[in-house]
């Protein structure tokens, strides 16, 4: 595959779409899969690293046709493209920026409470969708996290001295866990900051994108996620979510898998001092509580 440089991305663009030239190109940040580019602030096409993110493209733009149509929030509407032997998609671009933690602890009580309240309705939704469709566009099973007898051995060069109880704790508290009581169902599984597109000034949400890792998986896993922004978000999602589908969801339970995720990323990256910063900076986060 040609590099996926700016240069070459946009000239690739221009020549696929002639009425693009002149517009302003910006290369967003590259994902493991693909890498993104945002023409005029306008559109945002997609163009895939290597074979499986060629396939994750395309699985995406079939979950999404059966997503969109079942959901109340703004979704991408991926179309693919195909020129001259190279993939690529181009959609309308959600306009917002991503959501993170620092962002989140100045937002007022009432745009808190909208967030919650549109994320718990979007997953609602999701959690409704027929199975039967939605595994014939592509879903499967979601990826498993690193067993815990891993994830001790990786963390033990880098995990700071003072979380190592709390890591032992969620580490037994995670090999105690029974299977989730509510079961496994189609969903979301990545509803964090950076799969938001958050308008700050109007404190809103103006859609999410990202679905190419959705599947089935335990419902309450769902929840992990958001803690990414904060543990405030967590709850509050769930508070809302259980009045609209009269699921009850353990707390405990969430918050035992928020922290066991904490400690499969720091334990990924134990060989990657640049990300290590961080992603320890999300687990003392939400080991303090926050």
């Amino acid at each position: 595959m040609e590099p996926l440089s700016l240069e070459a991305l946009s000239a690739r663009l221009i020549d696929a779409f002639p009425e693009l030239a002149g517009k302003p190109f910006r290369l967003l940040t590259e994902g493991w899969d693909s890498v993104a580019v945002d023409v005029d602030d306008a559109l945002i096409f997609k163009f895939p690293r290597h074979a499986a993110g060629a396939e994750g493209l395309r699985r995406e733009a079939r979950l999404l046709a059966v997503v969109r149509p079942a959901v109340t929030m703004p979704l991408p509407d991926l179309k693919l493209v195909e020129r001259d032997g190279l993939l690529f998609s181009r959609h309308v671009k959600l306009k917002g920026e991503h959501l993170l933690a620092s962002h989140y602890d100045r937002l007022p009580d009432a745009a808190r409470a909208r967030l919650a309240a549109d994320m718990a309705l979007f997953l609602s939704e999701v959690h409704r969708i027929e199975a039967r469709a939605i595994r014939t566009a592509g879903a499967g099973r979601i990826g498993a996290w690193a067993p815990p007898a891993e994830v001790a051995r990786d963390l033990e060069p880098v995990l700071p001295v003072h979380l190592r109880g709390y890591a032992a704790r969620t580490i037994d508290a995670w090999l105690a866990l029974p299977s989730d009581p509510l079961g496994d169902t189609y969903g979301y599984f990545d509803g964090h900051g950076w799969n938001m597109a958050f308008d700050h000034r109007a404190q809103r949400l103006n859609g999410l994108y990202d679905l190419a890792d959705s599947g089935f998986g335990p419902l309450q896993r769902e929840f992990v996620y958001p803690g990414f922004i904060a543990r405030d978000l967590t709850w509050r999602i769930i508070d809302v979510y259980e009045r609209l589908t009269a699921r009850s969801i353990d707390r405990r339970r969430v918050d035992t898998m928020t922290g066991y995720l904490r400690l499969v990323e720091l334990a990924g990256v134990a060989n990657d001092p640049a990300k290590r910063p961080a992603i320890a900076a999300h687990l003392e986060r939400w080991a303090s509580g926050l």
